[in-house]
């Protein structure tokens, strides 16, 4: 892999400086293993509605940087990661915090992994529901695996594992398959709110190339041109941008990757990113 974007070190998100590291010593070494512990240590913020949590413990979600929310679940319970926790005990996430965790314990390992942003397709039928999962090299099969930690050992999906061909769009998978026609964009959204269309898949494709920049940021950071284009004020230069994203993501070449990266309107702002 080129050393352009080391996938196997921690991004300025996915460090976890400051963790008790005796906390995540007890993780194995296969890389289902570690995200395995992963569902057990987030929880969604609509699950957490009938806990009784104080208001303050819903703000989790805005949480950034997965060393800070490792030191909040571990400020709830010492135990190491490993140890599953029950529900009151968990940070209050969203599908981007659980991906992000399993990252960051995945490259505490020196395993090569990154989070995608993009659209599953195994929630609501006919439909792409915004998502975020992890992906890990396995170097023996040459190959990345997709592997969705929120759904491990649910019954979803039998392979949350290994997510098969099309069950996961990246925002970019997503575009390409929109340009052609292969998609209606009308199901391609955020569930449980208006924000359904083109616009969405345009705001994840973006959030993806960042990712693969190992910035992970939230559902809902904005930056460059993404107010404009969710809001419909972008035009065909714009998508053409889209379409470079798209190719770009696709060919998997760190050196382009990260050149795309820099343009002045795909850039997550350092402001933002701390």
């Amino acid at each position: 892999m080129n050393a352009v974007i080391d996938y196997t070190s921690p991004g300025p998100l996915t460090g976890v400086g400051g963790v008790d590291l005796l906390t995540l010593d007890p993780l194995p070494a296969d890389p289902t293993g570690i995200c395995r512990a992963v569902p057990h240590l987030v929880i969604q913020p609509s699950d957490a509605q009938s806990l009784n949590l104080s208001g303050d413990r819903f703000d989790e979600n805005q949480i950034r940087p997965a060393s800070v929310l490792f030191e909040r679940l571990l400020a709830l319970d010492p135990a190491p990661v490993t140890i599953a926790r029950e529900p009151g005990k968990r940070v209050v996430g969203t599908c981007r915090h659980f991906a992000v965790m399993s990252c960051a314990l995945l490259r505490h390992r020196g395993i090569a992994a990154r989070v995608r942003c993009g659209f599953a397709t195994y929630f609501q039928s006919g439909q792409g529901v915004d998502h975020w999962i992890t992906e890990y090299r396995d170097e023996g099969r040459e190959r990345w695996i997709r592997i969705d930690s929120e759904i491990l050992g649910q019954k979803v999906l039998s392979h949350a594992d290994d997510l098969r061909p099309g069950e996961f769009l990246s925002g970019g998978e997503a575009w390409v398959a929109y340009r052609r026609g292969e998609i209606d964009a009308s199901q391609f959204g955020v569930y449980g709110t208006q924000n359904w269309g083109p616009a969405e898949i345009r705001g994840n494709a973006v959030k993806d190339l960042a990712a693969m920049n190992k910035i992970e940021m939230l559902p809902w950071d904005e930056w460059g041109r993404m107010t404009d284009a969710y809001d419909g004020k972008t035009g065909a230069e714009y998508d053409l941008l889209l379409d470079e994203i798209a190719e770009v993501c696709a060919g998997d070449n760190p050196v382009a990757v990260r050149a795309l990266y820099e343009h002045e309107d795909l850039r997550v702002p350092e402001n933002l990113i701390c």
